[in-house]
This record gives structure tokens, sequence and C-alpha cells, in this order.
């Protein structure tokens, strides 16, 4: 009976410790967690035992008894239960010492598997990266825009093919590196915003809401460029008076939240679900999961008709 009551205790205790996460905790916090879960379980368990059917067939006779009847007399009973205590809170701390060890060799292996997987994504990513992430339409467009300034514009032509020299420079050595701060991978969106602009005009319209204490925050490089590309591409383009493009940016309770919305035509909605190619954005929440685990998202809000939100979340690093 008393062993069924501390395998009924053992599994609320395990319900308790994945509720609070007790696995994120490093070691100085979790001894004192374990010592105090110890004692709490063990201390009913030690008071019942004294009282069971079995305890009774144990000897009376101790040296306390030999030696001090009295003494025993008044605290022989309180010996047992703090005799009792002690043994089920043993049995408890090594039960919660076992369980910790075996998660710990648990997540690590989890970890190299994880590791594993991302550096084959990362490998897979830089050949797409070759092959289809430099979009040729995007680089034809851009160069038409920027012979039609060379003759109005000098200056701005100049500019303008310093801005696609920067955009193809990051384009090609993203995949040199998994991780840039979101302030490094603004300034090659604001370069491909300004390339864009050339050929859309007045069509694109862009409006910012940075704060500034997420500039410092690390995401996947070529994420944030992924998710404005594919709002233009599959919903500013596809408008003849062109359309609103925002994006938001903050820092909330240790995680990043990035908004890009724009307005879309409503038939593109199955489009931005299936874009699985080149730089889509399955491959992107794909890398996201890979680098930050299942708390990081990046998930597509259809649910108004004429504007489409990307929502993406990025818990910060430790």
């Amino acid at each position: 009976m008393l062993n069924g009551i501390g395998l009924i205790f053992t599994h609320r205790l395990h319900a308790y410790i994945r509720a609070h996460d007790w696995s994120s905790y490093n070691l100085r916090s979790l001894v004192p967690r374990i010592v105090v879960a110890s004692l709490l379980l063990a201390l009913p368990l030690g008071l019942v035992s004294p009282f069971t059917l079995i305890s009774s067939l144990q000897s009376s006779e101790s040296l306390i008894q030999q030696v001090a009847p009295k003494i025993q007399f008044h605290f022989g009973p309180f010996i047992r239960v703090v005799h009792q205590w002690a043994n089920w809170t043993t049995l408890f701390a090594l039960w919660l010492v076992i369980y910790f060890v075996a998660l710990s060799i648990r997540r690590r292996r989890n970890a190299e598997l994880r590791q594993s997987e991302l550096t084959r994504a990362l490998q897979l990513a830089e050949l797409r990266l070759l092959k289809s992430q430099l979009n040729p339409h995007f680089l034809f467009n851009s160069l038409n825009s920027v012979r039609a300034l060379i003759a109005d514009d000098p200056a701005g032509a100049q500019n303008a093919v310093t801005q696609l020299a920067r955009t193809l420079r990051y384009t090609l050595t993203a995949g040199r590196e998994e991780l840039v701060t979101l302030a490094r991978e603004l300034e090659i969106v604001e370069d491909y915003l300004a390339l864009e602009s050339l050929r859309f005009g007045e069509r694109l319209r862009v409006e910012r809401d940075l704060a500034p204490e997420a500039m410092g925050a690390r995401v996947p490089v070529m994420l944030l460029q992924t998710v404005v590309e594919n709002a233009i591409k599959h919903g500013i383009a596809e408008l003849p008076a062109g359309g609103d493009l925002r994006i938001v940016a903050a820092l909330r309770g240790g995680t990043l939240h990035i908004d890009v919305s724009n307005t879309r035509p409503e038939k593109t909605a199955s489009v931005f679900r299936n874009d699985a190619k080149g730089v889509g954005l399955d491959n992107a929440a794909e890398r996201l999961r890979l680098l930050f685990g299942a708390k990081a998202s990046l998930h597509l809000d259809l649910s108004r008709v004429e504007v489409a939100v990307a929502r993406i979340r990025i818990p910060e690093m430790a």
C-alpha cells in the first residue's frame, strides 16, 4: 500500500516538474527543489509507516529502550516517524536524481541529433542558395531600373548599384553564418526595399515600427528578407495599385516578435501557403525550428481578406 502511494506521489510530482519546467534550472537551483520535494512527499508516508501492520512486527527493543525506558516511552514513536521519514526522503531524492540524470542524457542526445539535422539543413540551404535563392526576376528588374537612372539620375544610379551589390554579396555569403542581429538583417532588407522601390515607385509604401531594444536580438540569416520578399512577390506585386508593407519588431517577455503585414489580393492565399521552392516560408519555418526549438514559430495569418500577416516569434538565446 505504501509503495503504491509512493508511485502516485512520484507520478504527480513528475507532472508538476514538467508543468513548471524544472529541467531548465541549473544544478544550484535544482538541488534545493529536489530536497524540499523529497521532504514534503516523504512526510505523510513517514507519519503513516509506524502505524502499518508490517511495522508492528518490528521488535520493540532498541538501544534507547535499554538505556532510557522513560525517554523511549515518550519519544519512541517520534523517533520511528523520523526514521521512516528519512527513509522515504532518501528514496524520493534518489528517484529524482535518477530522473534528472536520465533526462539530461536524453536532452544531450536530442541536442546532438538536432545539431546534426541543422548541419544537414544548412548544407541543403547553401546549395539552394546558389541554385535558386538569387531571384533572376529581381536581378533583371533591378538592372533595368538602374539602367533607366543612368541618363536621368547618375548619382541615383550609382547608389542603386551599390545597394544591389550589397544585396548580392549578403545573399551569396548567407550560407556561411547561421544567425545575425536583427539590425544587420534590416540593413539588407532596406537595400532590397530601396531596389524594389525603383521598380514599383509609389505603388510600394513601407511603414516601420521597430523597437530599439529588439535590434540586438539574433535572427536566422535571410529570414526577414525572405518574408519581406514573399510579401512583395505574392502580395503587392499582384495589385495594380500596389499596396502597403508594414514591419513591426518588439521584444516582449524574452521573445522577439516580428510582424510583417502586406496588402494582398484574395486569390493569392494558396500561393502563400504552398510556396515551397527557393526561399519559401516553409523553409524559413524549418530553419527556425532547428535553430531555436519548438518555441520559435513562423505563422502566416490570412484571416483578413485584404491583408496577410507573417508572425515570427523567436525566443532569446541564453
